[in-house]
């Protein structure tokens, strides 16, 4: 039902599935060419084996004048076929051959389709099909040339577009993975890469536009690559540790033995290794789940966003996962909605990863904020909220060869600090660098060293500017309040010490010499 509602367009579709009996014959029972399959050594059976085989088709259909087209229903994982069509007089009047195995060209695009040019009448047909192993159940029908061109289509565009979607996502997750190193995004890579290969043999354009035959390539990928790769993609996506989520850490890696097993069991009975990869897609899609449910209960933010990827999935992978047919349903294939649900998978888990990304981008910022406010705290005097001493040495690395340096002895806060307490000697040192960092030229900077030392570097080395600057500010000082206050300073040019090795060494003998050379009429002096 839901597939009849998922492809509307089929249900008014003109083709015909054609009516017999399916026979299953051994491997050497030799075909003669004969119409009547019911008088010879074959058995028949009501459904083919999933683990391939070889297999007859009987069945009668009339022919009007029109020409037809004789094709496959359900599904296109076909080894090999061969079709005989017999007139009502039991001759041999037109043959065709095809399938993934066969070097035959299809005449039309990632189909199984023949055309039949024949005379209005009743015909027979007898198919021989041989497949080591069969998705769902194929079963011949036809349909008028002019309908089949047309019915096609969409099945033809949905493949083309669902392939490129995921090659795709593949390249731009490939490069992404390279760029970051990331393993999350390599096991998300393997896991497209190997549905890609699945998906491009099983719906024939690996055999009709590269001319590659291999039938395996439609269950090997899964065994080898698929299965362990979405495990350990699901583990590092969700964040499962061993430590933490034991139980769900050691069920991934129970899985993931178990894949290896069945790897070299299809080694030896490769018939059974599309069977296999069922089961092993049947344990993945619960194993997603609960991971899905722990870790979103957890809180994982990840898990949540994962689960409606996992929830796409089951909603029309289970059908094509189950469904060996559906009536009235021809062009589409059940590798078309399988096709549809692993791309719709991994469209969301695309922005899985696009949102699990932008967390850790958004994590990164809030980390770098952390560590620039971190950086800015170390660099800045709490007091004043000038750069302290360390954000001084960072600055004379930088400061050019035309640049000074002026150290300052702040004087009055000892008479200050003792005579009112610190509260008024913390005014005076934050006066003080309000003032001056107000007065200083606009390339100045001005430091707090700590205590009563200040220090201004500038980049022109404008010594002339700064001092005027320093004498305004102590005026200002002494209007506000602080009749004491003054300043000793000392100043140094790069040129004089290149190597800038001894600037502030030189800066602050400068500073006490001028501070023993002034005649400070303030009675406690720093």
């Amino acid at each position: 039902m839901a597939l009849s509602l998922l492809f509307a367009g089929q249900v008014r579709a003109q083709p015909q599935e054609l009516h017999g009996q399916w026979y299953g014959a051994a491997a050497d029972w030799a075909y003669a060419g004969q119409p009547e399959l019911a008088d010879n050594a074959l058995t028949p059976v009501t459904q083919l084996s999933r683990i391939g085989g070889r297999f007859f088709f009987q069945g009668d259909f009339d022919v009007r004048d029109e020409v037809l087209v004789l094709d496959f229903k359900n599904s296109s994982v076909i080894g090999l076929f061969h079709h005989y069509i017999f007139n009502a007089q039991g001759r041999l009047v037109a043959g065709f051959s095809g399938g993934i195995q066969s070097a035959d060209e299809n005449p039309f695009l990632l189909r199984h389709g023949r055309e039949l040019h024949l005379p209005p009448g009743h015909y027979r047909l007898v198919t021989e099909l041989r497949s080591p192993f069969l998705l769902a159940q194929p079963q011949p029908y036809i349909d008028t040339l002019q309908h089949y061109r047309q019915a096609i289509k969409p099945g033809n565009v949905l493949t083309l577009v669902c392939l490129g979607i995921l090659f795709s996502l593949a390249f731009y997750y490939g490069i992404l993975a390279i760029a970051r190193r990331n393993l999350v995004d390599v096991l998300y890579v393997v896991f497209i890469a190997g549905n890609l290969v699945y998906n491009m043999t099983g719906l024939l354009v690996f055999p009709d536009l590269f001319g590659i035959h291999w039938f395996y390539l439609i269950s090997f990928p899964f065994l080898l690559f698929v299965n362990w790769a979405y495990i350990l993609f699901l583990i590092g996506l969700l964040d499962i540790r061993r430590g933490q989520q034991p139980k769900l850490f050691r069920a991934g890696m129970a899985l993931i033995a178990l894949y290896l097993v069945f790897a070299v069991v299809a080694f030896f009975k490769p018939h059974w290794s599309l069977e296999l990869v069922r089961v092993a897609v049947g344990l993945s899609l619960p194993y997603g789940l609960v991971c899905g449910v722990v870790r979103a209960r957890e809180g994982n933010p990840t898990a949540r966003i994962y689960l409606f990827a996992i929830g796409a999935f089951v909603a029309i992978g289970i059908p094509a996962i189950l469904l060996s047919g559906a009536a009235g349903v021809y062009t589409y294939y059940v590798e078309h909605l399988g096709l549809l649900a692993v791309t719709a998978e991994a469209m969301l888990l695309s922005f899985v990863l696009a949102q699990q990304f932008s967390m850790l981008h958004k994590e990164k910022e809030q980390a770098l904020a952390q560590a620039m406010h971190n950086l800015r705290a170390a660099s800045t005097d709490t007091l004043t909220g000038l750069p302290n001493r360390f954000a001084l040495q960072h600055e004379l690395r930088q400061l050019p060869g035309a640049g000074s340096l002026t150290f300052i002895d702040l004087d009055g806060l000892k008479y200050y600090n003792d005579s009112y307490g610190h509260e008024r000697g913390d005014e005076l040192l934050c006066g003080f660098g309000r003032e001056l960092r107000h007065r200083l030229p606009t390339l100045a900077q001005l430091h707090r060293l700590g205590g009563d030392e200040f220090a201004i570097t500038h980049p022109l080395g404008d010594v002339r500017a700064v001092e005027e600057a320093l004498e305004s500010a102590v005026s200002e000082l002494r209007r506000a309040g602080f009749e004491l206050a003054g300043a000793s300073h000392g100043s140094v040019c790069v040129s004089e010490n290149p190597s800038k090795e001894n600037l502030m060494n030189l800066a602050d003998e400068r500073m006490y010499q001028h501070k023993r050379s002034r005649k400070n009429s303030v009675p406690a002096s720093a």
